[in-house]
């Protein structure tokens, strides 16, 4: 995360991003809590266990966390754009031992998916 710079029109570039889109692996009330401390808003769905579990509890389970479908719908590009990546023999098995190699590779590999199409 400490290399990720988004650009802005006018001063410096963002480092914290606005959204973080995962799946429901990541649904963990943890998770949730440390990204609202950090004032970034999370779009992550909830297993039907943990549904079940707040339904159970009733008024005591609390209201469900918010769920945008559509900036969730978009994750689905983003997916399909590192499955595509990792087809590449060297990205997907990680054996560069330096992690500027294996970004060069990442760089080789965008490259060679834009050229082909």
């Amino acid at each position: 995360m400490a290399l990720v710079r988004v650009p802005r029109q006018l001063g410096r570039p963002r480092i914290r991003p606005e959204t973080v889109i995962a799946d429901k692996a990541y649904s963990s009330r943890a998770i949730r809590t440390h990204l609202r401390r950090r004032g970034i808003r999370a779009v992550i769905p909830q297993p039907a266990d943990q549904i079940a579990k707040r339904k159970r509890r009733g008024q005591a389970g609390g209201r469900p966390p918010s769920f945008d479908r559509d900036t969730y719908r978009r994750r689905n590009t983003v997916e399909r754009c590192i499955n595509r990546l990792k087809q590449w023999r060297g990205l997907a098995t990680r054996y560069d031992k330096t992690a500027t190699i294996y970004l060069g590779g990442l760089h080789l590999a965008a490259i060679h998916i834009w050229a082909a199409r």
